[in-house]
């Protein structure tokens, strides 16, 4: 199952992190921009654009991959955020193109990776994201709970992202506060946009809900 070969593998790249230690990039921390409040300030609904070269269902997206040119667009475009692939091995993404997003626009950017530590999270902060995803199909609550009150410490949001029923309950209890409904089983990439009507309706109405996988158009 390629979800498992990914953990696998990131926590291949965990262990690396840890021996080697945080790399920082130049230049000053700047704080953190609100994510949340960016996505409850929109007019209508709110956008989290993407910023992604490749995908394992896709192959290679944008061969002419420009992160900043990619993010000047989606701010025209009025999007509220800006969600940013990191992980290299599988979406030949990279926690560099957070800084070079960040400068480029003044929108908050979300990290997006397969988080398995809490040096993961701190190395998030360190290159300045101002939110992160947790993918609750690979943490246990316990993990998330601590994960959750890690990110608050350092002053980022936290998108917990979740695909069924369990899912969602094993969110909340972990206290989420902001919670993504994938319409991509991550089991085989096969894409619903029911996902998001059908466990929307498990989720209090106080706590926000993003729709992720799958939108194409308004339509959609």
């Amino acid at each position: 199952m390629i979800l498992d070969t990914i953990v696998y593998r990131k926590m291949e790249e965990v262990r690396a992190l840890k021996e080697a230690g945080l790399r920082e990039p130049p230049g000053a921390i700047e704080p953190p921009r609100g994510f949340l409040k960016a996505l409850r300030a929109a007019a209508g609904l709110a956008v989290i654009a993407e910023a992604k070269k490749a995908s394992p269902s896709k192959g290679l997206i944008r061969p002419d991959f420009d992160p900043a040119a990619i993010a000047r667009s989606y701010k025209a475009g009025g999007a509220s955020a800006v969600s940013v692939l990191t992980d290299m091995d599988f979406f030949q993404g990279s926690l560099d193109y957070i800084p070079i997003v960040r400068q480029a626009v003044d929108l908050p950017v979300l990290r997006k990776d397969f988080i398995v530590d809490a040096l993961q999270i701190r190395e998030a902060r360190l290159y300045g994201a101002d939110a992160i995803l947790l993918i609750a199909a690979i943490l246990e609550q316990h993990q998330m709970g601590e994960y959750l009150d890690l990110s608050a410490e350092l002053g980022m949001d936290v998108l917990v992202e979740v695909h069924d029923e369990a899912e969602v309950e094993k969110a909340l209890a972990a206290g989420s506060r902001l919670i993504g409904i994938n319409n991509r089983d991550l089991r085989d990439f096969t894409v619903d946009l029911n996902t998001t009507f059908r466990l929307q309706k498990l989720i209090p109405a106080d706590i926000p809900v993003v729709s992720e996988s799958g939108i194409r158009d308004r339509s959609d």
